[in-house]
């Protein structure tokens, strides 16, 4: 039994045994938390101002606009760029802003459109930032060790997910939302300082791509033609519109379902957290990429998100939450890995910046979209759009794979485990 506990923690964190990853691993770790807290603290503050799921919904939405527009920009930028430097810069940028809007909160001159602009101003950091960071990880660890590191980032967000909203929560309760975001501020340091003094000796950069007219044309053929990046892109487009808008959907569950405070909307938030580290840890040491697990893990992740929506009590909530914590970080890490496991060097940058786009980049739609289903109906209605989408990517991600394998040589197909720039190889089946 021990030696099998050992195999699996070992191969849960194997990539920790790189330096470089392990010193970005902690102060990652640091930073994240910081992230959820200012995330929990702008959701309350925008509903304590507006008292308007819409006005919460457009707040999430002006943030990810620049994602939207810019992101697959930010793409090609990380490609030709030192991807370390730019993330330094980037996140010290970040740190800038969430000590302005602290300041405002703590001043009591904070104002909705101001909450908005700043809101703005961070969606043009995550457009250029998003996707050097998440390139920059094969850089530090290689791809042996790609998939699981990839899956560490992800539980790292969400064992941040389950510490910083309930740190939040507390916060908020005790001494005001504006320290919040002061905290997330200071937070910056520990990924800033990470990166300037890790081994540079020690990392395998890309290749620049260099300056070219049509770098971004040439970004959307490639992952239009290899079916491992199109159609992750097209499911978590779908799943992403709809299914990840829970800053928009669970504060008002909280509220108004359930008739509760910040402390309530900050433990929802933390149960998922809390299911997303363990989901992830087993995600991890199994390390599966590939079109049939991420579409069984769209299943699972609607599955959850439905119970969630109609649980008659709060505990069951919880309960449900955890689950929906476990299927998402599933689908992200799944996603994510095939991608770029399935991405020539060249073109990572790009490829993850469009992977940002159909995640976070879909949200200027999504967010009021549920705000304003949740306005007319109720939010459980809100919720529960979410958990179809997840079974219509799926259904969808059947009928594209099945397309793509039509269309090309049996051999070329493949569901499991892609290898760089060769579409689908062989021997797989969606059914």
């Amino acid at each position: 039994m021990k030696s099998k506990a050992g195999a699996f923690w070992g191969k849960t964190f194997s990539s920790l045994k790189v330096p470089n990853y392990r010193l970005y691993f902690t102060g990652q770790s640091i930073s994240m938390v910081g992230t959820w807290m200012q995330m929990t603290a702008q959701a309350w503050l925008v509903l304590t101002l507006t008292h308007s799921s819409t006005a919460l919904g457009l707040t999430v939405a002006l943030q990810a606009l620049p994602v939207l527009l810019l992101g697959p920009y930010g793409g090609v930028i990380a490609d030709r760029v030192d991807k370390r430097r730019l993330m330094i810069v980037l996140q010290i940028a970040m740190g800038f802003q969430a000590l302005m809007l602290g300041l405002l909160v703590v001043f009591g001159s904070a104002r909705f459109w101001e909450i908005c602009l700043l809101a703005v101003v961070l969606g043009l950091n995550n457009a250029f930032e998003n996707s050097a960071r998440q390139a920059f990880v094969r850089e530090m660890v290689g791809k042996d060790e790609l998939r699981n590191a990839i899956t560490l980032n992800s539980v790292t967000v969400n064992a941040a997910r389950a510490v910083g909203p309930a740190i939040g929560g507390v916060l908020i309760a005790t001494v005001g939302i504006g320290v919040c975001f002061l905290l997330n501020a200071a937070s910056f340091a520990a990924v800033v300082t990470s990166l300037l003094i890790m081994d540079r000796s020690a990392l395998r950069p890309s290749p620049p791509s260099g300056r070219a007219s049509g770098q971004l044309r040439e970004g959307l053929r490639y992952a239009a033609r290899t079916p491992t990046i199109a159609i992750p892109l097209a499911m978590m487009g779908l799943v992403g519109l709809f299914a990840y808008e829970f800053s928009v959907s669970l504060p008002v569950l909280a509220e108004r379902s359930f008739h509760g405070g910040a402390e309530a909307y900050g433990f929802m938030t933390a149960a998922m957290g809390i299911g997303a580290v363990i989901g992830g840890l087993f995600t991890a040491a199994r390390g599966r990429t590939g079109l049939r697990p991420m579409i069984i893990a769209s299943v699972g992740f609607g599955t959850a998100i439905l119970v969630c929506a109609f649980a008659p009590f709060l505990g069951l909530t919880y309960a449900a939450l955890l689950f929906v914590g476990w299927a998402s970080v599933s689908f992200i890490a799944i996603g994510n890995s095939t991608i770029q496991l399935s991405a020539e060097p060249s073109m990572r940058g790009r490829v993850i910046a469009l992977w940002q786009v159909a995640f976070q980049g879909t949200t200027p739609v999504g967010g009021p979209a549920i705000g304003w289903i949740i306005a007319l109906t109720d939010p459980r209605i809100g919720l529960a759009a979410g958990g179809a989408s997840c079974f219509a990517a799926a259904i969808g991600g059947v009928v594209l794979a099945r397309r793509y394998r039509r269309a090309r040589p049996p051999k070329a197909m493949q569901l499991e485990s892609p290898a760089p720039a060769r579409p689908l190889p062989a021997g797989a089946s969606v059914s």
